[in-house]
């Protein structure tokens, strides 16, 4: 559904994404995980269309999106990590914004907005000014609107950012639900546990490079750690060996 082929992006002489290969396969989470500064963000953005790429290939379900950007957004939708909302407009309001910007006819945006504001659990707050929302109830509404074109593959920065432990559950019930019925998700998280649960497979990114990749099982047979969790697993491949050790006297 989502596939990169030796996609590269250099900011003068720095090459944040170095030749990505990556295939995310229709109806299946996958994670996509690094330390800062790997290249994650710049590689989601160069999907989304929001960045153009250095060099390489971006395909959304059979379409070129470097040559037609427009009709491989049609495919999509987007939830950034830090998404900016308009907060003098109610959830309604908001709704119909990002639905006329897909040109969805105003019933339909009705009809299944409010279907979405009811799986986000906003319904009680459909005709409140968006800056009187929490956090947690902004970030719902953005993933609501996401949804609202219908998009056969979803892209999502950092999901569980400022959600509480209900609204966290929530979020990952709803994501299951939505690859249950045929979607596809691409989702990057720096809550590793998050995605050890929620996954089909995982790649890690490190210097622009994929270093790690394959469902959990995979990742524990290659690096030889049978009982091991994602963490560990993270932290060998990216070289943070000795935080693992400071994480430990921590704990203990």
């Amino acid at each position: 559904m989502i596939v990169t082929r030796g996609l590269t992006k250099k900011f003068g002489d720095l090459t944040a994404v170095d030749h990505l290969d990556l295939e995310v396969k229709h109806g299946e989470i996958y994670g996509f995980l690094g330390p800062n500064g790997a290249g994650k963000t710049t590689t989601i953005k160069m999907i989304v269309g929001m960045l153009q790429p250095t060099e390489g290939e971006i395909r959304i379900g059979d379409i070129d999106a470097v040559a037609d950007p427009t009709a491989a957004k049609s495919l999509l939708g987007y939830i950034p990590d830090r998404p900016y909302l308009y907060e003098k407009l109610t959830a309604k309001e908001f709704m119909r914004f990002v639905g006329g910007l897909y040109s969805i006819p105003i019933e339909q945006i009705d009809g299944f907005g409010a279907e979405l504001l009811e799986m986000f659990e906003l319904t009680e707050w459909a005709d409140e000014l968006v800056e009187n929302f929490s956090h947690g109830m902004k970030q719902r509404l953005i993933m609501s609107s996401a949804l609202l074109h219908r998009p056969r593959a979803l892209v999502v920065d950092e999901p569980m950012v400022g959600l509480d432990p209900k609204g966290a559950r929530l979020v990952k019930q709803i994501l299951r639900r939505l690859v249950e019925n045929g979607s596809t998700i691409f989702m990057s998280t720096h809550t590793l546990e998050v995605a050890e649960q929620v996954c089909d497979r995982i790649a890690i990114i490190n210097h622009g490079k994929i270093i790690a990749q394959g469902t959990m099982a995979e990742l524990r047979s290659l690096h030889d750690q049978p009982d091991s969790g994602l963490e560990s697993i993270f932290l060998e491949v990216t070289g943070g060996t000795g935080m693992a050790d400071i994480i430990g006297v921590l704990r203990e």
